[in-house]
């Protein structure tokens, strides 16, 4: 059995000869053997962007429009900074 000590979740594009080129670059330098799991999407899902973008413009959160949905201002709670 292996202890799994560090997982990394990114995207990557196959290209014109079967090798996958990562999105953006690994947090970490040098040489190392890695494990990769690699999930296919079914042709009919819909990508992040994609979904994004159908959740925005269809009618599902309309009644967050509504004035009585409108209960926050910029006045509430405390002002949030990641110093990470």
């Amino acid at each position: 059995m292996k202890i799994i000590k560090k997982v990394i979740e990114t995207t990557a594009t196959v290209n014109a000869q079967r090798q996958l080129v990562l999105d953006e670059p690994l947090p970490f330098s040098g040489l190392a053997k890695v494990r990769i799991i690699v999930f296919i999407p079914k042709e009919n899902d819909l990508d992040e962007k994609e979904w994004l973008r159908a959740a925005n413009s269809g009618p599902a959160f309309d009644f967050l429009k509504a004035p009585e949905e409108d209960i926050y201002t910029t006045a509430d709670g405390r002002a949030f900074s990641d110093e990470g």
